[in-house]
């Protein structure tokens, strides 16, 4: 067979094919629904735990210093442990004092002779000028030197328990319980007003913890309240727990005892105190902590998981599943409790939204709702909550509001729902 007859055998084959092809239609196979999973809302009262970044300090901070001046004989107290109200610190070379006091002391010997010779005077003339035997001038120069040496004898007195305080002083002792610091001067240094501060006790329990919120928020909680969208307890009885940097809970909680009367005018913020039981002495002076306050009830509210809230161009949204159908609903997001959000507008009570599958959904799409789930009772003390809590900050701020209405600035940022 030559080349000729292969080739037009070929053009015979492709155009028979062509032909077949042709005259039967193509079939594209049709993409099947999407199936999602769906939590049925409900509205609840949900428990609020508010979170901010705070600094502790000490409920009772001492500087210890020296009242008078002489040599520092001795350090008493071993640097950075913790000493007792009463307990001696320090010791200043007391022998310069109690000179002066042995000194005020025999003035006042002197003194108290002086006046009783004055008084026996007195005790003499007294009954002479009575008999004309001497006259009324004698018995005012008698009385006035005995006025004289009496008041010599106060002052003598007085010096003399001057010099004996003086004395107490050069042994300095601590006038609380706490934390005693490091000594600021060396034994042997002189100690005059110039370097008269020897070292600082901290009281370590309780101890306080500071924490700031804005202008903004603390009026944009404010106005929260009094719509009746934030419950907060009767008289700021926030139940306080204060979180370490390594994510642990201290055991003890504390409780709201001071809000400042005014704004920083650098920050723009207000000033809250907490104070906590500190009697193992884990909180130190000075140290960055996190506070969370629980107590907050926002009534009848609606929240989604964390995951069913996405970011777009026009804001956040979230899928409803009605008549098996996806909606795209716009939704304004509020804080946020444990792995939820609560979404303060664009959702009704009963709704299905979207929590897996969002990926594939386009608005209108007929959908497979694979799973359904009841949404259950938010509670702001389960351990899933706790756990998120201190991972990320939480809407951290309503505690504060009611008791603004205090112990270094509104620190918590919202984290941004996952975008599409």
């Amino acid at each position: 067979m030559n080349r000729g007859v292969m080739t037009g055998a070929v053009a015979i084959g492709l155009a028979c094919l062509l032909v077949l092809g042709c005259s039967q239609k193509m079939e594209i196979p049709k993409a099947g629904k999407p199936r999602v999973t769906t939590l049925t809302i409900k509205a609840q009262n949900i428990p609020m735990a508010l979170e901010y970044v705070a600094q502790t300090a000490s409920s009772r901070q001492v500087n210890i210093n020296a009242r008078v001046n002489g040599f520092l004989q001795k350090r008493l107290y071993q640097e950075g442990s913790m000493v007792r109200d009463g307990q001696t610190l320090f010791q200043i070379d007391p022998r310069p004092f109690q000179v002066q006091v042995n000194e005020a002391k025999a003035a006042l010997d002197s003194s108290k002779a002086a006046h009783a010779t004055a008084k026996a005077n007195l005790d003499r003339i007294k009954p002479l000028v009575a008999l004309n035997a001497l006259s009324k001038k004698d018995l005012d120069n008698a009385k006035g030197q005995f006025l004289t040496t009496q008041a010599a004898v106060h002052q003598a007195q007085a010096q003399l328990n001057a010099a004996r305080l003086n004395l107490s002083y050069t042994t300095i002792k601590s006038p609380v319980d706490g934390l005693a610091g490091s000594a600021s001067v060396a034994e042997g240094t002189y100690v005059d007003a110039t370097n008269n501060q020897l070292t600082t006790v901290y009281k370590m329990s309780p101890m306080w913890v500071n924490f700031s919120i804005s202008e903004n928020r603390l009026l944009e909680l404010q106005k929260q309240i009094q719509a009746g969208q934030l419950i907060v307890p009767t008289n700021d009885n926030f139940t306080v727990e204060v979180i370490l940097p390594d994510g642990s809970v201290l055991p003890n909680t504390g409780k709201l005892v001071f809000s400042a009367p005014d704004y920083n005018p650098t920050t723009g913020t207000n000033m809250i105190r907490a104070s906590v039981d500190n009697p193992k002495g884990t909180l130190k002076p000075n140290q960055f902590v996190r506070v969370r306050m629980t107590g907050a009830t926002r009534p009848d509210a609606i929240a989604v998981p964390q995951k069913a809230v996405q970011q777009g161009s026009k804001g956040h949204f979230v899928w409803v599943i009605k008549d098996n159908k996806a909606q795209y609903r716009p939704v304004t997001v509020g804080d946020q409790t444990g792995m939820n959000w609560v979404i303060t507008q664009g959702l009704q009570n009963g709704e299905q939204v979207v929590v897996d599958g969002v990926q594939t959904l386009a608005a209108g799409a007929d959908v497979e709702v694979s799973q359904n789930t009841q949404q259950q009772e938010i509670g702001a003390s389960s351990t899933d909550e706790k756990a998120a809590n201190e991972q990320q900050p939480a809407a951290a701020d309503a505690g504060t509001v009611a008791a603004s209405k205090e112990n270094g600035t509104d620190n918590t940022a919202k984290p941004e729902p996952a975008k599409p």
